[in-house]
C-alpha cells in the first residue's frame, strides 16, 4: 500500500453556486485579482491569482462547534486540535435501511473516544434534488447514547444529523451541549473500514463562527 492510498478524502469540493442546505445560498467564487490584471503589479512573466469567496458557513462538508447551537459554547477557533485530528474512527453501516430515523439500538456499545461516522449512503444524492428531502437522521435517544458512551465526534453523510422537520434539533442539542463536534455532508464512507482508520476534520480557526467547512479525511491502517 502506498502512502498516497492511505488517505480517503471525505469532503465534497466547494464549487461556485452549489447548494448544500436549502434555502441557504450557494457560494460565490470569483476573481479578486485575475492573472491578466496581476501582470501590471509584477515583473514581466510573473503573474498571480487572488480569489474571492463569499459563502455561508454551512457550505460543503462542514463541522459544527458548540457555538453553532449555544451562545456560550466554543466556536470553531477554540476547539483543540486534539478533538479534531487523528481520532480513532468507528463507521456505523446503515446504507440499505428503509427507515429514516436512526435510533439508539443501532449505535454500537464501544464509542468512547472515537469519531463515530454514520454511513447511510445518502451522499450518492449529492447535487441532486433527492438530497434535500427524506434524508436519514439521528434521533434524540441515539444522540444521548453517543454522548453517554463518550463519543469524541459524530459525523454523517446526510443532509443533516437531525430531522429538519423537528425544530428542536435534538441531536445537535444533545451532542453540542456535551462539547461533541458534528460533521455533516460527509462522502465516501464506503471506502473506510468499520474499524482501524483514523479521522481528521479541521476548520479554519475563524473566531465567532459556530460552523465552518472542513477537509475531512480518513487515514487507513497500513504501513506508514
Amino acid at each position: 500500500m502506498t502512502e498516497r492510498s492511505r488517505f480517503v478524502d471525505l469532503s465534497h469540493p466547494i464549487e461556485h453556486g452549489m447548494e448544500t442546505y436549502r434555502p441557504l445560498p450557494g457560494p460565490v467564487i470569483e476573481d479578486h485579482l485575475g492573472r491578466e490584471a496581476s501582470r501590471a503589479h509584477y515583473a514581466p512573466g510573473t503573474e498571480f491569482h487572488i480569489g474571492r469567496l463569499t459563502m455561508v458557513a454551512n457550505t460543503g462538508t462542514y463541522l459544527d462547534a458548540p457555538f453553532h447551537r449555544f451562545a456560550d459554547g466554543l466556536d470553531v477557533s477554540q476547539l483543540d486540535l486534539s478533538a479534531l485530528v487523528d481520532l480513532p474512527a468507528l463507521v456505523v453501516r446503515l446504507v440499505e435501511r428503509a427507515a429514516r430515523a436512526i435510533g439508539p439500538e443501532l449505535i454500537p456499545d464501544d464509542v468512547r473516544g472515537r469519531a463515530v461516522l454514520v454511513h447511510t449512503g445518502w451522499d450518492a444524492h449529492w447535487r441532486t434534488e433527492a438530497y434535500f428531502s427524506g434524508h436519514p437522521f439521528l434521533t434524540g435517544p441515539a444522540a444521548e447514547r453517543l454522548r453517554d458512551g463518550g463519543a469524541a465526534l459524530v459525523g454523517i453523510d446526510s443532509l443533516n444529523i437531525d430531522d429538519t422537520d423537528d425544530g428542536t434539533r435534538p441531536a445537535h442539542t444533545v451532542l453540542l451541549a456535551a462539547g461533541i463536534p458534528i460533521v455533516e455532508h460527509l462522502r465516501g464512507l464506503g471506502s473506510v473500514p468499520t474499524e482501524g482508520a483514523r479521522f481528521s476534520a479541521v476548520p479554519a480557526p475563524v473566531r465567532g463562527m459556530g460552523t465552518f467547512p472542513v477537509r475531512a479525511f480518513a487515514t487507513l491502517p497500513g504501513p506508514s
